[in-house]
């Protein structure tokens, strides 16, 4: 089981370079926001997890490794700092864990090379990319130009020189490896043609063993090691890996200790449902935070869906639209490890994509016999579910802007507590989808779209939302939580089943039982829908008074 970190007194001293007193006492706080320099933040006083004991681990259990988080995770600041250990910074590591754990007198030559920034379109643009940073590297390095031959070649001679020149082996850390690919995953042979560059490159590593220390490669997504790695079989996925869980992101010990100064009046369970939960590895590792959102939330005091905000990938919402995705089954999907590590060019599977680019995480995992493991994926938190539902809403035929208009008349039926008012906003909410919609779109045509509209209405605004809640005599299709009320729904479909039905079940089953304990009022409330008509037909609602004042 992952042990959360203790906070480090000396390492907070020197990361703010005041004491942890005058911290605590309200001095202006520096929040790294952006920043993936570790020189930057160390020397410049901003806030800092120490991340060090999770690289000690690292570079100390083997040599090739391979890591996938979602963006905006902490993957280049990773990189810096382990850039900034090798070439034996020693000074910017005082107060941290690992600084009298490290020998500072041997130094490695470090090669990072990165695809972050801009957008390669064929092979001889991404040739271009890579000589360019050959070239700048060997500038910093102190080397000699290099002769131009290949990629591959290129790449071994300058880890050969680097090793030669310092008498060390290299360290080669690869930033963002996929992007290329990425950016062009919607057409398939300019992504293969890009693809088989990186692939040239990498094919490097496997002959340079002899003259290396630690190899990393970091990206969003991890394509399969037949397509991308092939040679390079040593290579260790710790994406999975419970040791190293927490390299990247923030744990609830650290919001608690590093941030405590900055929390303010801020609503702590508040910051855990809404940024909380992404979790690599079973029930037994520590969950933890994007930072890119918690840093935000600290600096600008309001909640918002901030990491979702910056660059949700067109892609994905067309794949899930193409695929008819039903979306209350989202947080409750099941995939074997195979199937989470299944991406590639012309052959991307919905769990693995949504797993790799962070919109759902793993909840549990199970392993009914040796060798097969099961993961049951979600939501990680409501950041996560409301905005991806809201963003989902125009391809199921709601269009933004009714959306929105929408969005406020339910929170507002909701706050006033206006039960009898539902049936006809939701009878306004199927009518706002266009009847040539329903003509042009094969998603329209799946079973459960209409289903997949009704769960994201409702979560795109946020609420603590259950679906197929488990009681002791069935699941419910779906349990909303807003203030002193709990609304248990059942969603039917009256051309397969006699009117009437849908409350009759949430009666006959009793839903409700599990609650009743509660001071809160619970509203049972039967959905018919007609997939004829295209509309809800029947809405019925019983409504059950806490016990305390029945």
């Amino acid at each position: 089981m992952t042990q959360e970190r203790q906070p480090n007194q000396d390492g907070l001293r020197k990361a703010f370079g005041k004491s942890p007193h005058n911290i605590d006492s309200g001095d202006h706080l520096r929040l790294p926001i952006g920043i993936q320099t570790f020189s930057e933040i160390r020397e410049g006083g901003y806030y800092y997890v120490d991340k060090t004991p999770d690289i000690e681990r690292l570079v100390a259990q083997n040599k090739y490794y391979f890591l996938s988080r979602p963006r905006r995770f902490g993957k280049s600041l990773l990189l810096d700092t382990l850039r900034c250990l090798f070439e034996g910074r020693q000074r910017l590591f005082e107060g941290l864990y690992i600084h009298h754990k490290w020998d500072w007198q041997i130094k490695h030559p470090v090669i990072r090379l990165s695809f972050g920034s801009g957008v390669m379109r064929n092979r001889d643009e991404l040739d271009v990319r890579i000589r360019d940073q050959f070239r700048i590297i060997r500038n910093d390095l102190g080397l000699p130009p290099g002769l131009q031959t290949d990629i591959a070649g290129e790449f071994l001679a300058l880890i050969r020189d680097a090793q030669e020149q310092y008498q060390q082996t290299a360290v080669v850390l690869i930033d963002e490896y996929d992007k290329p690919i990425l950016d062009n995953i919607l057409d398939t042979s300019r992504a293969m043609e890009l693809r088989e560059g990186l692939k040239n490159l990498y094919s490097a590593l496997k002959d340079a063993d002899p003259h290396l220390r630690l190899v990393l490669l970091t990206g969003v997504s991890k394509f399969s090691k037949v397509s991308l790695f092939s040679g390079l079989n040593n290579l260790r996925d710790i994406t999975l890996s419970p040791d190293h869980a927490t390299i990247c992101g923030y744990t609830d010990a650290d919001i608690d200790q590093v941030f405590k100064p900055a929390l303010g009046n801020l609503n702590r369970d508040m910051i855990r449902d809404w940024y909380n939960g992404y979790r690599w590895g079973g029930q037994d590792v520590a969950s933890v935070y994007n930072p890119f959102d918690v840093l935000l939330l600290l600096q600008e005091r309001r909640f918002g869906a901030y990491w979702f905000e910056t660059a949700t990938p067109t892609f994905l919402l067309d794949i899930l639209k193409a695929r008819g995705v039903f979306t209350p089954s989202l947080d409750h999907l099941t995939a074997k490890t195979q199937l989470l590590g299944q991406f590639d060019v012309d052959d991307i599977s919905t769990e693995g994509l949504l797993f790799q680019t962070g919109y759902l995480t793993i909840k549990d995992v199970k392993e009914p016999k040796p060798g097969l493991q099961l993961y049951t994926l979600g939501f990680p938190n409501l950041e996560v579910e409301s905005s991806l539902n809201d963003a989902l809403l125009p391809t199921l035929g709601i269009n933004r802007q009714d959306a929105q208009t929408l969005q406020i008349k339910l929170l507002d039926l909701l706050e006033n507590h206006h039960v009898a008012g539902l049936r006809a906003h939701l009878q306004a909410l199927y009518s706002s989808i266009p009847h040539d919609w329903y003509r042009n779109n094969p998603i329209a045509q799946y079973e459960g779209h209409y289903a997949s509209v009704f769960y994201s209405h409702f979560a795109a605004l946020g609420l603590a939302i259950t679906v197929e809640d488990a009681t002791n005599h069935g699941r419910v299709d779906m349990t909303v939580e807003f203030g002193n009320h709990i609304y248990i729904f059942e969603f039917k479909v009256v051309e397969k089943l006699p009117e009437g039905r849908a409350l009759a079940q949430i009666i006959e089953k009793g839903y409700a039982d599990k609650y009743r304990a509660s001071d809160k009022l619970i509203h049972l409330v039967g959905v018919e829908f007609s997939s004829e008509k295209r509309e809800i037909v029947a809405l019925d609602v019983q409504t059950i008074e806490p016990k305390a004042t029945a």
